[in-house]
């Protein structure tokens, strides 16, 4: 009797290879403002910043003058403490939260809303930062970054300043241990084991026979048990020089 591959129990989704998403302290998305705040301003106050599991930046907890409390990244230089800003009325400070269309030109936003009302889709992840590029009839032009540009409607709420934790990245982990946890907070399989280390029971291309080795080329169709390797590859090894 054969045995499922480690490619075929992770397409099950059972929870050894999901994400353990039970740690997770709340989704960072704006709270619901009525018209009449999006048109004045609401003040608020950073109750607490926190690490959540599975996130690159840090999270904060944010109380409104009406008791509403939200969850939100937030940008460099915000500490506990600290009275921010939100509705169209908000002066442009780091950290305060306003209309995209109410935001001068030039200025660097985060936590952009796609739709109004959506909480912040865009530019979340830490060191991460757009750009309001200019302001037109249609919607304002912001500048992701990938570089591309991108229409959005005025009403949707945007951070000024850029996410926290910028050069996260850059750290080093130097000790497996800690490369082991963060793979495993995001659901990821760390480390990795070549196939040809395996058994033939377990890989396809396990095996201590050197001499037997399998086509590295695999169909774009092929089922799950046999789609490792080099999937629907137009080429592979070195490339020739073109002669001219």
């Amino acid at each position: 009797m054969g045995k499922r591959i480690r490619v075929q129990r992770r397409g099950r989704g059972a929870p050894t290879f999901r994400a353990s998403t039970h740690k997770r302290i709340a989704p960072a998305k704006y709270p619901n403002l009525s018209p009449d705040i999006r048109d004045g301003v609401i003040h608020g106050q950073v109750l607490r910043l926190m690490h959540e599991p599975g996130r690159g930046s840090p999270l904060a907890l944010i109380e409104l003058e009406d008791g509403r409390r939200y969850y939100s990244v937030i940008p460099e230089g915000i500490h506990e403490g600290q009275i921010i800003e939100l509705g169209g009325r908000a002066s442009i400070k780091v950290g305060n939260v306003l209309p995209i269309g109410r935001i001068p030109e030039g200025t660097i936003v985060c936590n952009i809303e796609l739709s109004p009302g959506d909480g912040g889709k865009l530019a979340k992840s830490s060191g991460s930062y757009a750009t309001v590029v200019s302001h037109t009839p249609e919607g304002t032009i912001i500048k992701l970054p990938s570089g591309k540009t991108k229409y959005v409607n005025d009403l949707c709420l945007a951070t000024i300043g850029v996410v926290s934790a910028a050069g996260r990245t850059e750290k080093p982990f130097l000790k497996a241990g800690a490369k082991f946890h963060w793979m495993k907070a995001k659901g990821h399989k760390y480390p990795r084991t070549r196939g040809r280390a395996m058994i033939a029971a377990v890989h396809p291309y396990g095996s201590s026979k050197r001499s037997a080795r399998k086509v590295t080329t695999v169909s774009r169709h092929a089922p799950p048990g046999q789609k490792v390797g080099l999937i629907a590859a137009k080429s592979t090894g070195r490339k020739k020089r073109r002669k001219k």
